[in-house]
């Protein structure tokens, strides 16, 4: 029974039928278990079990218990007769156990569904023991037990010839528990206990509460579970006990003396109160839990029965009903807000309150309106603090508010919605087409928007559209009835994923017209988390299917490759897998400098409740000594509290009432200054856009950045980029040269520089060939500066030359020798009868037909491809380009246009005939193709992963051992590197702590004794920004630009012994080729029939290598290592011919694994690997999965900033390695541990790399780990825990096949173990929200995923290389000016009441203010805001140069080192030094002064009013703020000439018979025409000046910060050029502002930056070329002033000055 709630039920024999529950504890079974009498064998009913929810929370909450279940029966308690026979019903879902006798409640069994075995205690002889046995419904005694198929009963189990088959635990139902222990100790328990014995009694064991695993009624036929579709549902349970004999029992009462800690004296009274206690702290998180559900509406729904139930009817008019609920389906509104309408206001009020500085004020409001106690009036505090609750709350809101817009535009996306009418008769819409059936009216495809569709609806998705909701697809378009989607949004995935119908649909529903008229029923899981896996069945004319991830398209993916394709909605809404794995009530950020800020206002409060009871306790000593005596104060005496009351609300604005909303200003202020040119993109014309302020600082403080993949760190592109061919490597970059001709056609033509310099007389036809080629290569990286793109290269000239003008983002110092492919077709076309045009040819075939792809001509005649995988599209295109493109495919043919010739040759067109395809596969992780060629020889071509496809070739033995010897050099190479880099680490560390012991110098010390590997010169002899030599300008020493450099270059260039491999013989392509030939680029002209230019083309190939197959596989497989370090996806290619009767017989089992109906697959690889054995090497590629612009230097330069990089994706493991490589997260020299669950010893691989990293042996540690292995991380604590140890001490953590649910799952755990760190999220797509909302700091990519993430970010940027400048320059500013106005204005306000604190021992501590109450109130409103605010808005400690070029400038964020206690505590000293100056040089100079006329009150008041807003003006703009423009004027003429109006104002309109204050005509007839209170006036000023200039002179002397250092080499013109250089690839534009004078338009900058490039580029190569040239020595060659000379005595200046 379930709660009472339903009838009882009764079987065959009369007896009740019980549903199984769990208990809370013994007591439970104690309380059910009453009366044990004998009983003959009965039957019991075990149904099938329901469809549990798979989302374990759900179930939890759907768990009903004996607490809350009001029906529940109650059960009376008989009494116990002896020779006890019990029947009880009770949960049997529990896994039995599988062999071995039990014949005592002593022995071992097996408990719990895992197989998990517990020892019971051991108990006496002649103990009852539960015996459970069937009859009737099995034979040998088996019984059908909840999702456990046949299990024997244990009678069965002690029989010696009955084995048992148990089966598996069923995914479905939970955990067993520890039942049969429980109970047997109950009923032993109470037996003893009641020693009854009455014979023939019978008792029925009741369940007591529902149970979270519910046990469905009896279904009818084919309802049931599938897995069991033959058991059957009675059993027999029969529990007999033996026969007892107990003996003597033992006393249970406590014996006298007892030990142990019951012995304890008031023992038991401590537990019971320990357990109330415990009991009011669960009833106060039960009610706090409660509330915050009622708050958020977060409902706990039920699990259904067995599943979702969804009928296709596409007649239907009424929703559908949730059988969880009873109520309709939720609706396909998503709401990505943070908050609603209902609980804007709570959350908000907990928001604003929790700033404790708030929450303080409403306190002393609160007092303040206590009548008699405010001095200053009613209403003064609440009412302002209501207007900046209001404005915080009004910001908040309105952010908020622009997240619902974007929400409202997803929601009102269309979609087509089939609506099909009954037919009614004639109609006159003959347009609209009808079933052919005639059986239902007009079918019509209605427009719908998204939030209006329902569970149930039929979606029509075109080609490119984007699926709405969760659907199961019903028919498909495509070729076979599949449609292909992408779900990048989801997983991060780029390949294609095939959707289908399920198959007993889809031979009903062959058109669309048949979606309208068939009856289908749907049963599917209720919603959940999982991205990955899917249950469900369909039931169609009596034929059940199942529904897997195959036949599902979750909302977010996009059709692809198919014209179109209808599925009917299963999910809706916030009920989609994608919005399951959201946060759905994300939490409200909030700054970490709030938590700072907060325990300063807990101290401002201690300090100012300690003064306030420091003057009340000096008022009554004053009091006794002097009022009392006094006749004049008579009467005037206060009590103690009033005094104290009005002491607190007098210093109460210590802490200012406009502190939070003078700081939102100044964030408002600072979000519009984040539009930065430099972070505006130009290609897709969007710029940084942020969606709040509140956490504009802790942009400054970020520790760990989590990034997505695809969309975020590469470009949604593959191309293909390099080939290996008969031993030798080749580049291909067609697309680089048609970017560079298109940008060059883009740019106007530069006239030409007229130097000053005196000019060549003529110059030789190598130069000019020389000129032409640099001009015609737009951007070479240059290894010492690589913080230039990588991705970006040119070369639109036909020209040849020694090496490539593509680097590898992996390795940017690595030489690149690979000749061009256009290079090698015009040697096969030369000599096309060569062994190696022969090979090249035949893998050129390969790359055209071993693929999937289908061909499809576009409009304008040009061929497209659609592909299922990006890599597939990037080969078949690349073979396009070479010259055999693939025009046409059907099911048995594939036709080739080849250019034999070159493309301006008549093309030759071949047809070849599929035979076969043995499809990729996860497992195979190859494909193979059988085609009979044109001459009707059949050719088996398999391409696949390098270590798989290599045990398949002819030589695999040389293969093995080549690669042996491969890996071997390059572990070498990696050790060295290594050593290297840990030899620079501790050097660095060394030299941190060496410099005095001053940490100042941790970064600009940094530069002594640089240690860098291969680095030419440490001289600023390259280019500039402008062209100048740093010796030339500047005052700074040389050595100190030099130091400077030297450092910069060290940092900037990573460890790379690449060059010692460069003159192997091992690298291609000839080893006479290597030996510098470097006239290859001058030797060529634009002339093809040049003799030259043939005679350098023949000795491209050495033809002797190309027949030596053991160097051409050594050679091979040494590019397939080199290959994969740059970050490239290679694969291997392999051929065979085959004669007709091998490929006949083979054939015959191919055919039959086809056609198998028992392990098809298995069956089908096998026969694979009959046929792909023996293969000769064709060759193997290089693909590049293209990386956005700048992305391997931002990753180098946060590295720098101590920001550690993690990157979560939901792609493959192999890929996301892949692009750490590419992306330098994984260096060359890394220690890679991969963590896999399969492997097993997890704990044990994450203990080793703990210890290797805490040792000091690993330079660089990455982590790689799976979302499964994830998961069962998890599941256990003590390895959680572990996991989090290594991932903080690791360099980088890459997680792939992670859900959005595990992504955010990590922020959370960093955010919560690491707690003074800041995160970071950054993603672009749908399954990066939830990581996003998780983080401190959210970013958003507006890419090609869509607006998604960025819609729920806090910035959205368009590329992932702004994110340098944002976090660098605008973070660190952001940070610095936040702090700077927090420390400011807790000085301004220590300094201003201190005063008033100081005068009350001249007022006999009454509380007199030394200040009037009109210019006390404006204080902070007009007299000292602006000064402040200026400062946290527009102050930039160092230039954005310099910040960019040295980012371990950023580690001050890290560290909290603009605003801490410590710094808090010297702001402090200084304003109550500078307090007790103004104010007793006030007293002792004009106060105490003998020939004065006006001494009173205000004039005492108002000259130290004077001094002090003075000296805040002065300070916040003058001495405090570094970048001084004109800012400055604005604040210091509104402040201190706002003060003096403010006087003028008071003297001619106060009260003239004001009694305390005597201001009329004061400031300009009395104290405002006496010359001593000017003097005065000075004088405070500057005796606190030179104090101000003092200790800061002090501070920059003994305790030198990295901040002043910069500051000092900013002055000097040549080391900011030298910052300006590093940082050109962050800030072009800004640069090009700063560096022209009469800039026009944007497009005026972009030339100029362009050409300022182009320049400096130009003369680094000429440089190069001229430094490698015989006639220079060794010596000569790495002096910048020696190349100099020698360009300018050879070919002039190459750019002017």
């Amino acid at each position: 029974m379930t709660g009472g709630d339903e009838p009882p039920e009764y079987n065959r024999d009369g007896l009740r039928r019980r549903q199984s529950s769990h208990h809370e504890d013994d007591e439970d079974l104690l309380a059910a278990a009453q009366t044990v009498a004998p009983v003959s064998p009965t039957t019991y009913h075990v149904e099938p079990p329901r469809r549990a929810a798979t989302d374990l929370d759900a179930v939890v909450a759907s768990t009903s218990s004996a607490v809350d279940n009001d029906a529940r029966t109650s059960i009376p308690r008989p009494s116990m007769d002896a020779g006890p026979r019990v029947r009880f019903s009770t949960d049997v879902e529990r896994q039995l156990p599988s062999q071995s006798n039990r014949n005592s409640i002593g022995a071992v069994m097996d408990i719990g569904g895992d197989g998990r075995r517990g020892s019971l205690p051991k108990m006496k002889s002649g103990a009852p023991e539960l015996r459970v046995d069937t009859q009737g419904g099995a034979a040998a005694g088996d019984a059908p037990i909840l999702g456990h198929g046949m299990v024997r009963s244990p009678t069965a189990i002690t029989s010696p010839v009955s084995p048992i088959a148990a089966s598996q635990k069923s995914p479905m139902s939970p955990a067993a528990r520890y039942r049969g222990y429980s109970l047997r100790q109950a009923l032993f328990r109470r037996t003893i206990e009641d020693h009854a014995t009455s014979p023939g009694s019978l008792i029925e064991m009741t369940d007591t509460a529902g149970s979270s695993s519910q046990v469905s009624p009896v279904q009818p036929d084919g309802a049931h579970d599938r897995s069991s579709p033959n058991k059957k549902r009675e059993s027999t349970v029969l529990v007999t006990p033996v026969a007892m004999d107990y003996g003597e029992l033992p006393d249970r009462t406590k014996p006298k003396g007892s030990k142990g800690t019951s012995a304890l004296p008031n023992w038991e009274s401590w537990v019971e109160k320990k357990s109330r206690r415990s009991a009011i702290s669960r009833k106060v998180r039960d009610f706090t839990t409660k509330t915050k559900k009622f708050v958020l509406r977060i409902q706990e729904i039920p699990p259904s029965k067995d599943g979702r139930h969804i009928d296709l009817d596409c007649s239907r008019k009424e929703p559908l009903i949730d059988e969880r609920t009873n109520k309709p389906y939720i609706s396909n509104y998503i709401r990505s807000t943070r908050y609603s309408a209902w609980n804007f206001l709570p959350r908000q009020l907990v928001a604003q309150f929790s700033k404790l500085a708030n929450f303080y004020f409403l306190c002393v409001s609160i007092l303040q309106m206590i009548p008699g106690l405010s001095t200053t009036g009613t209403y003064t505090t609440i009412v302002p603090l209501i207007f900046f609750v209001c404005i915080s709350m009004g910001k908040e809101g309105y952010d908020d508010f622009r997240r619902h817009k974007l929400d409202k535009a997803e929601n009102n996306r269309e979609a087509k919605v089939l609506h099909v009418y009954k037919n009614t008769g004639s109609t006159d819409e003959e347009s609209i087409p009808t079933s052919p059936l005639g059986t239902i009216g007009p079918l019509h495809w209605a427009t719908t928007k998204w939030h209006n569709l329902q569970v149930g609806d039929v979606v029509k998705l075109d080609r490119d559209d984007t699926a709405p909701a969760d659907l199961v697809i019903l028919h498909s378009e495509g070729e076979n009835g599949i449609a292909y989607v992408e779900t990048m949004a989801l997983d991060g995935e780029t390949n294609l994923k095939s959707k289908q119908t399920a198959t007993s649909m889809s031979k009903f529903l062959t058109t669309q017209d048949d979606v309208a008229i068939c009856n289908a029923e749907f049963v599917v899981e209720d919603p959940n988390l999982d991205l990955y896996n899917f249950e469900g069945r369909v039931r169609v004319n009596g034929e059940t299917a199942p529904l897997t991830t195959a036949e599902v398209i979750y909302r977010g993916s996009i059709l692809r490759n198919t014209p179109n394709a209808i599925g009917m909605v299963i999910y809706s809404g916030e009920e989609c897998r994608i919005r399951m794995n959201a946060n759905k009530n994300p939490r409200i950020k909030a700054p970490s400098l709030q938590s700072i800020v907060n325990k300063v206002v807990i101290i401002i409060v201690i300090f100012v409740i300690a003064l306030a009871i420091f003057n009340t306790v000096a008022y009554r000593i004053w009091s006794n000594k002097t009022e009392d005596k006094s006749w004049y104060l008579t009467n005037a005496d206060v009590a103690f509290f009033p005094i104290l009351t009005s002491f607190i609300i007098m210093f109460n604005t210590m802490i200012p009432l406009s502190l939070y909303v003078s700081l939102e200003i100044v964030k408002l202020a600072q979000m519009f200054f984040l539009n930065d040119i430099d972070l505006y993109d130009a290609e897709s014309d969007t710029p940084l856009e942020a969606r709040t302020s509140t956490i504009n600082e802790e942009l400054g403080q970020i520790s760990y950045i989590f990034s997505d993949k695809t969309g975020t760190l590469t470009d949604n592109s593959m191309k293909f980029r390099k080939l290996s061919v008969a031993g030798t490597a080749w580049l291909h970059d067609a697309d680089l040269q048609k970017d560079a001709a298109k940008r060059k056609l883009l740019e106007p033509r530069k006239k030409k520089n007229k130097g000053k310099g005196k000019k060549p007389a003529r110059k030789s036809r190598d130069v000019e060939a020389v000129e032409e080629s640099l001009a015609l290569r737009e951007h070479v990286v240059d290894p010492a500066n690589t913080s230039r793109s990588s991705n970006e290269a040119a070369s639109a000239s036909g020209l040849h030359r020694n090496g490539s003008n593509w680097k590898s983002t992996a390795r940017p110092g690595k030489a690149q020798p690979e000749l061009l492919t256009k290079d090698m077709l015009r040697y096969i076309q030369r000599k096309p009868y060569t062994l190696f045009a022969k090979k090249v040819r035949l893998f050129l075939l390969s790359l055209a037909l071993c693929h999937t792809c289908l061909p499809e001509t576009r409009e304008n005649g040009e061929i497209e491809f659609m592909a299922s995988s990006p890599d597939e599209h990037a080969l078949v295109h690349a073979a396009q380009e070479m010259g055999f493109l693939v025009t046409n495919r059907d099911s048995r043919t594939i036709t080739l246009k080849i250019m034999p010739l070159g493309n301006d040759a008549e093309p030759v067109l071949e047809t070849y005939d599929i035979l076969d395809v043995i499809e990729f596969s996860s497992k195979r992780k190859r494909m193979s193709i059988v085609v009979r060629f044109p001459d009707q020889r059949i050719c088996i071509f398999c391409k696949g992963a390098d270590s798989i496809v290599m045990q398949r070739l002819k030589l695999a033995t040389l293969a093995n051992k080549k690669v042996v010897e491969i890996e071997r050099r390059a572990s070498k190479r990696k050790s060295l590197e290594a050593q290297y880099a840990i030899a620079r680490k501790s050097e660095q560390i060394e030299r941190k702590s060496s410099v005095s012991g001053r940490r100042s110098m941790t970064v600009s010390g940094a530069a002594r004794a640089s240690f860098t590997i291969g680095r030419a010169s440490t001289t600023l002899n390259r280019g500039s920004v402008s062209g100048n030599r740093l010796s030339m300008v500047g005052t700074v020493q040389q050595p100190v630009r030099d130091e400077i450099d030297q450092w910069l270059t060290e940092r900037e260039r990573d460890v790379d012994i690449s060059s010692v491999e460069e003159n192997s013989m091992y690298y291609s392509p000839r080893p006479s080729a290597q030996l510098g030939r470097q006239s290859l680029a001058l030797s060529f002209s634009s002339d093809p029939r040049n003799s030259m230019q043939i005679e350098e083309m023949d000795e491209f190939v050495e033809e002797s290598l190309v027949a030596d197959e053991t160097a051409a596989i050594e050679r091979c497989f040494q590019h397939i290592n080199d290959f994969a370090t740059e970050g490239l996806r290679t694969l291997l290619y392999g051929y065979r011919f085959i004669d007709e009767q091998e490929y006949i017989s083979w054939k015959k089992v191919y055919l039959d694994a086809t056609t198998s109906l028992i392990n098809r697959q298995d069956m089908i690889e096998s026969a694979g690997d009959l046929i792909e054995q023996n293969l000769d090497l064709a060759g193997a590629t290089a693909i590049e999965d293209k990386l956005q612009k700048g992305v391997p230097e931002s990753i180098d330069k946060l590295r720098r900033a101590s920001i550690k990089m993690w990157m979560l994706t939901g792609d493959k493991r192999e890929t996301a390695i892949n692009i750490g490589h590419s992306c330098r997260l994984i260096k060359d020299y890394s220690s890679v541990t991969v963590l896999d669950q399969e492997s097993g010893e997890v704990a044990q691989y994450i203990a080793d790399a703990i210890l290797g990293i805490n040792g000091g042996k690993v330079a660089h540690s990455v982590i790689v780990v799976d979302g499964q292995t994830l998961a069962t991380i998890y599941e256990d604590k003590h390895l959680t825990a572990l996991f989090f140890d290594l991932a903080v001490l690791a360099d980088s953590v890459i997680c792939c096949r992670a859900s959005p649910s595990q992504k955010a799952g990590l922020v959370k755990g960093i955010r919560k173990r690491v707690r003074k760190s800041i995160t970071l999220a950054i993603g672009d797509g749908a399954n990066d929200i939830a990581m996003i909302q998780e983080a401190h700091v959210g970013i958003g990519i507006t890419g090609k995923e869509g607006l998604q993430a960025a819609r729920t970010s806090d910035y959205s940027i368009a590329q992932f290389r702004f994110l340098t400048k944002l976090l660098l320059v605008h973070g660190r500013w952001n940070y610095i000016r936040t702090c700077k106005y927090t420390v400011g204005t807790f000085w301004k306000e220590m300094l201003f009441f201190l005063t008033q604190a100081l005068y009350q021992r001249w007022a006999g501590y009454t509380g007199t203010s030394l200040y009037e109450n009109w210019s006390l109130s404006m204080f902070n409103t007009l007299f000292t805001s602006l000064p402040v605010i200026f400062l946290g808005i527009f102050e930039k400690d160092l230039a954005a140069a310099t910040l960019l070029a040295v980012p371990e400038l950023y580690t001050k964020g890290q560290r909290n080192g603009a605003f801490n206690f410590t710094i808090y505590a010297g702001w402090m000293f200084m304003a109550a030094s500078e307090a007790m100056v103004v104010y007793f040089v006030m007293l002792g100079v004009y106060g105490q002064a003998v020939f004065t006329s006006d001494q009173g009150l205000f004039a005492l008041g108002d000259l130290c009013f004077s001094a002090v807003v003075i000296v805040i003006s002065v300070k916040m703009q003058l001495i405090e703020t570094h970048t001084r423009t004109l800012l400055i004027l604005i604040p210091l003429v509104a402040s201190i000439g706002g003060w003096w109006l403010w006087n003028l104002l008071l003297a001619v309109l106060y009260n003239p018979h004001a009694p305390i204050y005597h201001v009329r005509q004061a400031f300009l007839h009395t104290f405002g025409a006496n010359a001593l209170w000017w003097l005065t006036l000075v004088l405070i000023l500057a005796c606190v000046v030179v104090f101000e200039l003092g200790v800061e002179s002090l501070r920059a002397t003994f305790f030198t910060q990295d901040v002043d250092v910069f500051k000092e080499l900013e002055k000097d013109e040549g080391v900011r050029r030298r910052f300006e250089e590093a940082s050109r690839g962050e800030m072009p534009w800004s640069l090009a502002w700063m560096g022209e004078k009469d800039v026009g338009n944007g497009e005026d900058v972009l030339r100029k930056v362009n050409t300022r490039e182009e320049e400096e580029r130009r003369e680094g190569e000429v440089a190069a070329l001229l430094a490698m040239r015989p006639g220079l020595a060794d010596g000569e060659r790495g002096r910048g002033a020696d190349v100099e000379e020698a360009l300018r005595g050879a070919f002039g200046r190459v750019r002017g000055e």
